[in-house]
């Protein structure tokens, strides 16, 4: 089975709850960014890291908006279910931005990164990190992967939402990323069932297609 989740920011508590309790061996959870466990390289974060390896089941996250990047790109990059991640320790891979992958028969398109709303504060702290936002080179990765496969996608798994639905979710609407052009033509252009996103903290569905996700943890239809 395949399950999908919103930001953790580096609590375990996750991975503890009612339903990742019953997830199994061979299972698949994703995170929609914001995985936080990669911030400081100590050996307690490293410990941490190991035990998520650990786990029965595939941790496999996106990038988002509170990651340590200089760390995450430390990590070495491997071929994963038809597509590029990087694989961190044992069970656990990083999805990287504009990637393919097939799970369980299902094709998952993901694009992590996004803009941090306390961007000011952390740049200040130096815990700001400029890779964070996506570039003119990931988005033209994701638009060679996404014309390989003809624009047919079952899963889009992403830390942003797309820019038409931002005022509907209270997030500022006058910060432009190199992706808002790039998710609005995914829109109008791609087949897909559904969009995941974290970045909002909240649980929500907005219909038709698309999944606000924070500390939930669905389900998605896969083998039994």
């Amino acid at each position: 089975m395949i399950y999908i989740t919103g930001d953790t920011h580096g609590d375990f508590t996750r991975f503890r709850d009612s339903i990742t309790r019953k997830i199994r061996k061979g299972d698949t959870l994703i995170v929609c960014g914001d995985f936080g466990f990669i911030w400081d390289g100590s050996r307690a974060e490293n410990n941490i890291l190991k035990k998520i390896g650990d786990l029965r089941y595939t941790v496999a996250f996106i990038d988002g908006c509170h990651e340590n990047y200089n760390l995450l790109e430390q990590y070495p990059d491997v071929e994963w279910n038809g597509g590029t991640a990087r694989a961190i320790t044992g069970n656990l891979v990083q999805l990287k931005r504009g990637q393919v992958y097939t799970i369980e028969g299902k094709k998952f398109f993901t694009f992590g990164g996004g803009l941090s709303q306390d961007i000011e504060i952390r740049r200040e702290t130096n815990s700001w990190y400029e890779q964070e936002q996506p570039t003119r080179e990931d988005v033209d990765e994701g638009m060679k992967n996404l014309k390989a496969h003809e624009g047919i996608i079952d899963y889009i798994i992403t830390h942003e939402p797309p820019q038409s639905l931002k005022k509907c979710l209270d997030l500022d609407i006058y910060h432009h990323l190199e992706t808002d052009a790039f998710f609005e033509q995914i829109l109008s252009d791609c087949i897909y069932d559904k969009w995941f996103f974290g970045k909002c903290h909240i649980n929500k569905i907005i219909p038709p297609k698309f999944y606000a996700l924070f500390d939930n943890v669905i389900r998605l239809e896969g083998r039994e």
